[in-house]
């Protein structure tokens, strides 16, 4: 999580973390910049419904991610896109054993060990820390550490665009730190559209349920704004922020996921409504995947 920002996002760096002044600003309209958007309330996209001619609905403040990510376009490697191949095939496979999946009940969970963050900005340090440990049960790794594999500054972590010193690093820092210290994890970003779509939701699901039944955690990066879906306890504004995402509810086929927030347990003189925010938390598998949208996940 991170300190509160106004005016323009910065360019690419963009998972992280920061909190925005624009509690209820509305999308950028035609002519009028990022920086002087109008006031549009509570709901920040004037097209809350389905598009014309279209039965596709889009998200809650979907138009304005749209109108103001300064990402651009992202791309996977020719590896990244072989073991995506080779992991959506298991996942698959993996999601057509009933005889398996009928033996549980409940919240299945990998069991991530949480950390609070220990600056405003290091939630994806500590998200980092906290996957990790989902896999191979260690607890209390430094985020300084975690900080400087990821190349977290005072900005936060980013989604992509920053080649971390790793062998290969692949503009992901995220998936590329969690490969390098999780060998053999074969760790691959999921990008999600502003709109993220039943099938992406089907996806997420399906990809969950692989990861926790394997032993490994997703690391999800939110991209929270007015009017959108929230993670429990944080306010009506636009955060960017990083969470490890370690289980799933099996009775209801993973329509429902367990998270675990680092802004839990943080004091308020860090992050001001840090109070509210729980450690864990559930949500629903459509509320996450629309909260990640147009970031994304790594799985």
């Amino acid at each position: 999580m991170s300190a509160v920002r106004t005016g323009r996002r910065i360019a690419l760096i963009t998972a992280v973390c920061l909190l925005s002044a624009l509690t209820a600003a509305g999308p950028a309209t035609a002519g009028e910049t990022a920086g002087t958007r109008t006031t549009a309330g509570h709901d920040t996209d004037p097209f809350p419904g389905s598009l014309p001619g279209s039965d596709f609905r889009r998200a809650p403040g979907a138009l304005y991610k749209q109108v103001l990510d300064t990402l651009g376009p992202q791309r996977l490697t020719a590896e990244q896109h072989r073991t995506t191949v080779r992991k959506e095939a298991s996942a698959s496979a993996w999601s057509r054993r009933p005889a398996v999946r009928a033996q549980r009940a409940g919240y299945v969970v990998s069991g991530g060990l949480h950390q609070a963050q220990q600056t405003s900005y290091w939630c994806g340090p500590a998200a980092l820390v906290i996957t990790q440990s989902a896999h191979d049960e260690v607890g209390g790794r430094s985020q300084r550490a975690a900080a400087d594999l990821l190349e977290t500054d005072s900005s936060g972590t980013a989604w992509y665009g920053v080649g971390i010193d790793v062998p290969k690093p692949t503009g992901y820092p995220m998936a590329d730190a969690l490969n390098h210290r999780l060998p053999g994890a074969n760790y691959v970003p999921r990008a999600l559209p502003y709109s993220p779509t039943a099938a992406d939701v089907a996806d997420f699901r399906r990809h969950i349920v692989h990861n926790t039944d394997h032993d490994y955690a997703i690391a999800g990066n939110a991209w929270e704004v007015p009017g959108g879906p929230h993670l429990a306890g944080h306010p009506n504004i636009e955060i960017f922020h990083w969470v490890a995402i370690d289980g799933y509810n099996s009775d209801t086929d993973a329509r429902q996921v367990r998270y675990l927030d680092p802004v839990g347990g943080v004091s308020t003189s860090m992050i001001s409504w840090a109070g509210g925010v729980p450690k864990s938390a559930r949500i629903s598998a459509d509320a996450i995947t629309t909260i990640m949208g147009g970031r994304g996940y790594v799985w």
